[in-house]
């Protein structure tokens, strides 16, 4: 877990800050002093800490003596806002106050601090202790060179876990590369895989390296696997059995080194008896099995995720929206059976009706007829 230090001295709302970090599995150090964070990444604090320590000058200073590469100021304001400095490496983060008796996971605001602080470190939004509990295995797993096979719902964020892994592991600087099984034809994944030399079939006017290749000495994520066509699957063994790769019109085997993680939202078993998958392969992929849940069941991720989404959709320029406690509650509410894709529609959803920097209940809406009756409402 990557350390983030509290300076807690006129930091405002540090308790509820912490607790959204911490569920996103990053080390929180807290104190009044810059003296014992030796390691932290990022060092936050309020602004009146940084008047004591002399300024911006003071405040780098700090951050260098504790190895932070980072720093993140709050303050309290009006409305929010925030300002990057020094190329990006401080970040300042002005926060409107929150109705009284307002949980973190209910603070549009801080939720939006958090994700601004989180995400340079880590990509998957999280506040749920199922999803916590993932994030240890995932972790965990990262340190080890061994396949992984993730299986969950469709939209449930397979790839960002995957994703995470790649990030913790030993081949973090190394490529990582994606390909979605099933969105590419059958006649052409072969080649795509396993790359082809020039004129090896027709419409092959160049040569290709191929996604395995491409992937040496990183990642290779095979997204929706069990669409895999049986012949290639075969060809796909013995790549990570052998630990080469032979393109298409070649006769010379070639070396890769790659870690595989595989991905479906199928019940691989089922497939297995229903002899749409080798069973072989299987084995040879599920070394270290995780599974998503639904996004309805861990309810506590879906506003961190909602207000993350909202700042990766927020206009260029423009203030960024915030939700508010009630949205939050509509948001809790909904089984959301599209999953994280369908809270990103929603979001989306919300930016385009939102006039103000408030997502409240009004803008949430859950379908297109919903849609269409709030325009109705505000043109009235």
């Amino acid at each position: 877990m990557t350390k983030v230090h509290l300076l807690d001295t006129a930091l405002p709302r540090a308790e509820g800050l912490a607790d959204l970090l911490a569920r996103r599995r990053l080390t929180v150090t807290r104190d009044s002093a810059a003296g014992d964070a030796a390691g932290a990444a990022t060092l936050v604090c309020g602004g009146a800490t940084e008047t004591e320590l002399g300024g911006t000058r003071g405040l780098v200073e700090a951050a260098r003596a504790m190895g932070a590469g980072r720093i993140a100021v709050l303050t309290e304001a009006e409305s929010f806002a925030v300002t990057e400095d020094l190329g990006g490496r401080l970040l300042r983060i002005a926060l409107p106050a929150a109705p009284a008796g307002t949980g973190a996971l209910r603070d549009g605001a801080l939720m939006a601090a958090a994700d601004l602080i989180a995400a340079p470190i880590t990509t998957m939004a999280a506040a749920d202790a199922a999803t916590g509990r993932l994030l240890d295995l995932a972790a965990r797993v990262a340190r080890f060179d061994v396949s992984v096979f993730i299986n969950g719902p469709t939209g449930s964020g397979k790839e960002v876990l995957a994703r995470t892994i790649h990030a913790r592991s030993t081949r973090a600087d190394k490529p990582f590369v994606a390909i979605n099984c099933a969105a590419i034809p059958e006649n052409m994944l072969e080649a795509i895989l396993f790359g082809h030399e020039k004129g090896s079939f027709t419409g092959a006017q160049a040569a290709n390296v191929g996604i395995l290749r491409a992937a040496d000495g990183g990642t290779l994520l095979l997204d929706e696997i069990s669409e895999m066509p049986l012949g290639l699957q075969a060809k796909l063994l013995r790549v990570l059995q052998e630990r080469v790769v032979t393109p298409l019109g070649s006769q010379k085997e070639v070396a890769v080194d790659i870690r595989v993680i595989a991905t479906s939202n199928r019940n691989m078993e089922d497939e297995v008896r229903a002899g749409r998958f080798r069973e072989d392969l299987l084995y040879r992929l599920n070394v270290f099995p995780l599974e998503t849940m639904a996004l309805a069941e861990r309810p506590d991720d879906i506003p961190v995720l909602a207000q993350a989404l909202l700042r990766r959709h927020a206009v260029p320029g423009a203030a960024m929206p915030l939700l508010a406690p009630e949205a939050c509650d509509l948001l809790a509410a909904h089984h959301w059976p599209g999953n994280v894709r369908e809270l990103e529609n929603v979001m989306q959803r919300a930016i385009v009706l939102c006039e103000g920097d408030t997502v409240t209940p009004d803008h949430i809406m859950l379908s297109a007829r919903a849609s269409l009756a709030a325009l109705a409402a505000q043109a009235a």
